[in-house]
């Protein structure tokens, strides 16, 4: 019958406006946006897809006639059955659907700090420690020969056991700075990778999607008030003659409470923005508490790297011009000179990796 043909494409539309926009999959996705998007995906479908309605009964219809205290017509046997679907669901539906991903988007931005608010002052300790690490491998087997040469001098007798064990100590200096960055990099290997991206990054964006879960929350609320239905079907009176047994309908309905809604959405909006700021047990609390803390260490190691720098430059010219003294005095201090170098070489080498990660990670932008 052409009725049930048009009903079967009016449920069908319904059903693909539903299911056009689900997610091919949540496999690599985080466990949290999995849930909170099959939520959203659950309470937008009855919100997408339209409604099946069917009735039977008893209506007066027939025939017109009036009699003295008689009803219009007689009692005749009435089927009913249509689609009717909500536009205005169609819109909450979305908006519940893009309150998800912004949740989702949320969450992960949350970790972020999270993550980084856990790894505290390590933060760009990975790249430092592997900058410092290279520095001290170059020199490590230098400062062996050294060694080795002022040990066969004191086997000659043109030097002292005092500074051989005055070098060996300078060594195991380094060779034990060595062992503790080696041991420092194992320790942040199993700890979680900081992110790539700035502090302030992360942040904007946590902020941003907290406030677009508010936008999108304040939106479905505000399209309650709404209601555009369109309904129709085939309608049928058993036994009464009728040209086209379809109806159709179009009913727009608007609740006056909107009118208030606009200022009251306005200042959840404005509530819900302070309130992260205010919690004290909360992400953005915790994350000035570490901005705060690693600036105050980023000013210090600016300041010590700039003091490095200046004492190398002392030493470095001090061993240009000891280099074309050949005494036996002068060789000891200029080992000692070398190994110092090598030393104050790897510290700068880790202050200024750290410095410029520690300033690639607070950004420019305070919390």
């Amino acid at each position: 019958m052409r009725w049930a043909v048009a009903w079967s494409v009016l449920a069908g539309l319904g059903a693909g406006v539903a299911g056009a926009q689900e997610p091919e999959g949540e496999a690599g996705a985080p466990g949290y946006c999995a849930f909170v998007r099959g939520v959203g995906d659950a309470e937008s479908a009855v919100l997408l897809a339209p409604d099946v309605f069917g009735s039977a009964g008893v209506a007066n219809a027939g025939d017109a006639g009036w009699s003295e205290g008689g009803p219009l017509g007689g009692p005749t046997p009435r089927f009913l059955v249509g689609v009717e679907y909500d536009f205005v669901g169609l819109y909450r539906g979305l908006s519940i659907r893009r309150r998800a991903d912004a949740e989702c988007e949320r969450y992960r931005a949350l970790s972020a700090l999270q993550a980084a608010v856990k790894r505290g002052t390590d933060v760009g300790a990975e790249a430092a420690l592997a900058a410092r690490a290279r520095v001290l491998e170059a020199a490590l087997p230098e400062a062996g020969q050294l060694l080795a040469s002022l040990r066969d001098e004191v086997k000659e007798g043109r030097a002292t056991v005092e500074e051989l064990n005055a070098l060996q100590l300078r060594l195991d200096g380094l060779r034990s700075l060595a062992y503790e960055t080696a041991k420092e990099r194992e320790r942040l290997a199993a700890l979680p990778r900081p992110a790539e991206r700035p502090l302030s990054t992360w942040l904007r964006d946590f902020r941003a999607a907290d406030d677009r879960v508010e936008v999108e929350s304040g939106s479905q609320r505000s399209a309650s008030a709404w209601k555009v239905r369109l309904r129709g079907g085939y309608d049928e009176l058993i036994n009464v003659p009728q040209d086209v047994p379809l109806f159709g309908m179009l009913t727009v309905s608007y609740n006056l409470g909107n009118l208030w809604q606009p200022s009251a959405n306005a200042r959840a909006r404005e509530g819900r923005r302070r309130l992260l700021e205010e919690d004290v047990a909360g992400v953005s609390q915790e994350v000035a508490r570490l901005v705060r803390e690693l600036r105050a260490g980023h000013s210090a190691e600016e300041a010590r790297l700039r003091e490095v720098s200046v004492l190398m430059t002392d030493l470095e010219g001090q061993l240009r011009e000891l280099q074309a003294m050949e005494t036996a005095k002068v060789r000891r201090y200029r080992d000692y000179l070398v190994l110092e170098l090598a030393r104050l070489r790897a510290e700068q080498a880790w202050l200024k990796t750290h410095v410029a990660e520690l300033g690639r990670f607070l950004g420019e932008e305070r919390p």
